[in-house]
C-alpha cells in the first residue's frame, strides 16, 4: 500500500489528500444518519471520572474560526515527554463544551489524523473538509458525539513512521497514543475511561488509528479507518522484523481475539474505485470478528481521497458514537 501513500504525496491535486484541494466544501447529506440512542448521549457504563485539565496548559493561537457559534480551530507546539518529540498539534472543542449545564462534564477526545505525510500540517485542521463545522452540526442534530478534535503531525520530515516506534527513530507511536492524549488532558475536561477515546484516520493515517486500537485497546475504544493500509510498510523496518511484526494490525487483531480482549470498534470508509478496496475488505474478512467489531462504509466511485471519506464521516462517527461516552448535562 505504500503505491498509495506515495502517490498522495506526489499527487495531491488528483488525489485530494491535502487540505485546499477542490473549490469550496464538499456536499455531504447526512439527511439519513439518525440521532444517537438515548444512552449514547448519557453515561454508558455509569458516570466515568471526568478528569479535569491538568496543565501544563498550552499557549494557544488561533488557526481558523469555524462558523458563528464562536468555535475555533487553534494551534499549539507540544514537548512529548515520553516520545522526546515536540511537534504541531491543532485543536477544536465543539460548542457544548462551552454550555453551562455541560460545564462540570468531560467530552470525549477524537484523535484525528491526516494521509499521505501529514507534515507539516494536519488537513483536518483546515477549511476545505470544515470537519469540525460538521461535527457541530450532527452533534447539535443529536447524530454524533460532541467530539474534541485533537490534530497531530504525523510523519515528521516527510518521512513515514507507520505511527510506531521504530528503533532508532522519532518514537511516533509513543507521539501519537502517549503524547498526544496527555497534550488533551493538559487542557480539556476529558474521561479516565478509554470509552472517551477514539481515533480517526485517512490513508497512512488510517493505518496509525487502526494500528493503535489494536495496539492498546485499554487506552481507546474505537476508530474511524479510512481507505488505510493494513500492514506495515516503512523501508524504515528493515533490519526490524520481530518489532515490524508487533506493529502489524493483523498480528495485533489476531492477539486480541485470541485472549478475547477489550473490544473495539472499527468503522472503515473506502472509496469504490480505490486500489485498496481488495486488501481492506480481506482484512475484515479475516481479522475482524470476535471483540474487534467492524461495519464497513463503501462510497460508490469514490476515491483515495478525504474529499470522498467525508461523505460518510457522519456515519462513521454516528456508529463510533453509539459506542463511547458522551458528556453529561449537570441540569
Amino acid at each position: 500500500m505504500k503505491c498509495l501513500r506515495v502517490r498522495a504525496a506526489v499527487s495531491v491535486v488528483a488525489l485530494g489528500l491535502l487540505a485546499g484541494c477542490g473549490d469550496g466544501r464538499d456536499f455531504v447529506d447526512a439527511s439519513s444518519v439518525p440521532r444517537l440512542p438515548a444512552h449514547a448521549a448519557d453515561a454508558l457504563n455509569g458516570q466515568p471520572r471526568v478528569v479535569p485539565p491538568r496543565g501544563p496548559r498550552s499557549s494557544f493561537t488561533t488557526f481558523r474560526t469555524t462558523g458563528e457559534d464562536g468555535t475555533r480551530v487553534v494551534t499549539t507546539k507540544w514537548h512529548g515527554r515520553k516520545s522526546g518529540f515536540t511537534g504541531d498539534i491543532w485543536a477544536w472543542v465543539p460548542p457544548q463544551y462551552h454550555q453551562a449545564r455541560y460545564a462540570e462534564s468531560g467530552f470525549p477526545v477524537l484523535i484525528a489524523l491526516p494521509g499521505a505525510y501529514g507534515y507539516p500540517f494536519n488537513y483536518w485542521a483546515g477549511e476545505a473538509f470544515a470537519l469540525e463545522e460538521r461535527i457541530a452540526e450532527w452533534s447539535r442534530q443529536g447524530k454524533t458525539l460532541p467530539f474534541i478534535v485533537v490534530m497531530p503531525v504525523l510523519n515528521p520530515g516527510r518521512t513515514y513512521y507507520d505511527g510506531s516506534d521504530i528503533p532508532g527513530q522519532p518514537k511516533m507511536g509513543t507521539w501519537l497514543t502517549e503524547d498526544v492524549p496527555d497534550f488533551a488532558r493538559a487542557n480539556f475536561r476529558t474521561y479516565d475511561s478509554r470509552d472517551g477515546w477514539a481515533f480517526m484516520g485517512s490513508s497512512s493515517g488510517g493505518f496509525a488509528a487502526l494500528k493503535a486500537v489494536l495496539k492498546e485497546p485499554q487506552k481507546f475504544k474505537a476508530a474511524v479507518v479510512n481507505g488505510p493500509d493494513t500492514a506495515p510498510d516503512s523501508p524504515l523496518w528493515q533490519g526490524h522484523p520481530a518489532e515490524m511484526r508487533a506493529n502489524d494490525p493483523r498480528h495485533l487483531a489476531r492477539q486480541l481475539a485470541a485472549r478475547n480482549g477489550l473490544p473495539v470498534h472499527l468503522a472503515f470508509e473506502l472509496g469504490s474505485r480505490e486500489a485498496a478496496v481488495p486488501d481492506v475488505k480481506r482484512f475484515i474478512r479475516d481479522y475482524t470478528g470476535g471483540p474487534v467489531h467492524a461495519t464497513l462504509f463503501e462510497i460508490p466511485d469514490g476515491v483515495h481521497s478525504g474529499h470522498t471519506y467525508i461523505q460518510r464521516m457522519a456515519d462513521s462517527l454516528h456508529w463510533i458514537s453509539a459506542q463511547m461516552q458522551g458528556p453529561v448535562p449537570s441540569v
